[in-house]
């Protein structure tokens, strides 16, 4: 799947700008007069669009980078969700700087973004045109709707399946849209296009419509590890789960430790193995790490080009005395590098003892002076279009390096981390072999193992910043933990002072863009905006 599964040649559905909030500056539309009617009247047609929905997480239209975007009235650059995901997540916080001047993007490091930041605006689009495009899918596959297209068998068993793994990433867009903004616009199949417009749910509220829908897909997904690679099934239901009672306790005020250790451990039950590297993880060739990965992104370099994703990733971490070549990229885009807190988890910054240390120092400061100079910050070399033999991937331009979206280690930590907060949840032996097992691999042996009495939540935080840095958790993590906004952990130039500050609590949810407030008087902007 990960080299044929996005060559997508047809313009789905008819998506209408009133589906999200009636926006009158930003339209989700199709750029041709192909039709739904067209589009879902044979199998072909569904296995088409179906392709869609996963294609719109690595891609921004169906054209490449050259225009015609999917969502209209924005750059195309600033529209592609994992790009925007992980500048909300990552650049808000200790473990990421960046050094260019796009519009709004230095807001995210000095916290202070407003309602109108571009690319803010374009991780909630993007999320909506997913949702729209999974909305429109589910209500087209209905067995009212085959049976009058007189598609029946074989093929209309597999529509169904799609039919549910759509349920599933509407469900995933929704909980990135919880974490992100909050109380958000909600719709479903059940509202047609474009007709009304869409009212608020509260935070609380979405969180039960997720836990709901991905508890009902727990017997309807393909079992585990029994699904395409990049493609969702039961072991991804039980991952977002487990992610999502985490984060229970921020997103209603309840937490859920004991749900979020025993949905993790569904997850670890499913036969999954950790990779035997690290530093394989992130390479051209890590589709290799199926037994690893759980639900993933997938590029190719030569049918899914794109200036976000993986290539964003790996491009813009390159710069300074750094050569290119090494990295398998055409040229470094000298953007995106960690503050002094990211390497000042592990033992040394070389990777001589915890391998998961990966870091270019030669021309580069720890120290952060400026943030707009790309040699302040150690750069961080994770993303590498290389193979596991060194060779370079498909294209120098756009890489192949397929991004997990769930891995293993996540669901050990998880499992760790709730049995460290609550002993009840868990077995703390068993909590602690999972960390002794990801420190064994980082180590490549026993020296870096810890006792049960060493696991504790603060623990399991700076072991999450090890194994998952630049993966998109950060931000989320410092909230569960209280680290955000507050004064009582700080690292440079948080808040735009160069020591670091407190900011106001508010700042734990973005803004709902400005846009959609204008155009939907159903919505209250979050506090604070």
């Amino acid at each position: 799947m990960k080299r044929n599964f996005f060559t997508i040649t047809l313009i789905l559905l008819v998506v209408s700008g009133s589906i999200i909030s009636c926006t009158k500056k930003l339209d989700l539309v199709p750029t041709n007069d192909i039709t739904s009617a067209t589009v879902y009247s044979t199998p072909t047609g569904y296995k088409l669009a179906f392709a869609k929905l996963y294609g719109s997480f690595a891609l921004t239209g169906n054209q490449g980078p050259a225009g015609n975007g999917d969502v209209q009235g924005i750059d195309e650059g600033t529209s592609d969700f994992l790009r925007l995901f992980w500048k909300a997540q990552e650049l808000s916080t200790d473990e990421a700087v960046v050094s260019w001047g796009d519009p709004g993007i230095q807001d995210f490091h000095n916290m202070n973004w407003s309602a109108s930041n571009p690319m803010l605006t374009g991780v909630y689009y993007r999320s909506y045109y997913q949702i729209t495009l999974c909305n429109d899918f589910i209500n087209q596959s209905t067995d009212a709707n085959l049976s009058s297209r007189g598609i029946s068998g074989a093929d209309a068993d597999a529509i169904k399946v799609y039919r549910e793994e759509a349920r599933y990433l509407r469900a995933f867009q929704y909980w990135v849209l919880m974490d992100l903004f909050g109380n958000v616009p909600f719709v479903t199949e059940n509202d047609a296009l474009g007709s009304v417009l869409p009212s608020q749910i509260n935070r609380a509220d979405l969180f039960i419509y997720i836990e709901t829908e991905l508890k009902d897909l727990e017997s309807k997904l393909v079992a585990a590890r029994g699904n395409e690679y990049g493609r969702a099934d039961q072991a991804a239901v039980w991952a977002l789960l487990a992610r999502l009672y985490l984060n229970a306790g921020v997103y209603t005020g309840t937490p859920r430790w004991t749900d979020a250790a025993t949905y993790a451990a569904k997850v670890i039950g499913a036969g999954y193995t950790l990779t035997s590297d690290y530093r394989q993880l992130m390479l051209a060739d890590n589709q290799l790490n199926k037994n690893e990965f759980i639900f993933t992104i997938n590029y190719d370099g030569l049918k899914t080009q794109n200036w976000g994703g993986t290539t964003f990733l790996a491009h813009a971490s390159v710069g300074g005395n750094m050569t290119a070549s090494v990295y398998g990229l055409d040229g470094g885009w000298a953007g995106i590098r960690a503050t002094k807190n990211l390497p000042l988890l592990f033992p040394d910054v070389n990777g001589t003892t915890d391998k998961r240390a990966q870091f270019f120092t030669s021309g580069q400061n720890m120290e952060i002076n400026d943030l707009t100079q790309f040699t302040d910050g150690y750069a961080v070399t994770k993303y590498r279009n290389v193979t596991r033999s060194g060779a370079a991937g498909s294209s120098l331009t756009w890489v192949d390096i397929d991004f997990p979206v769930f891995r293993l280690p996540e669901m050990y930590l998880i499992y760790a981390e709730a049995v460290a907060r609550d002993n009840a949840a868990g077995s703390i032996a068993t909590a602690t072999g999972y960390i002794n097992a990801l420190r064994g691999r980082a180590y490549g042996n026993t020296s870096g193992d810890i006792s049960s009495a060493q696991l504790t939540p603060d623990f399991v935080l700076n072991e999450r910043g090890r194994e998952l840095y630049w993966e998109g958790f950060r931000r989320t993590d410092l909230i569960r933990f209280n680290k955000f906004t507050e004064g009582t952990y700080l690292w440079p130039w948080k808040g735009g002072v160069k020591s670091g500050t407190s900011v106001a609590g508010f700042r734990k949810l973005y803004p709902i863009p400005s846009a959609d407030i204008s155009s939907n008087t159903n919505l209250v902007q979050n506090p604070g905006y």
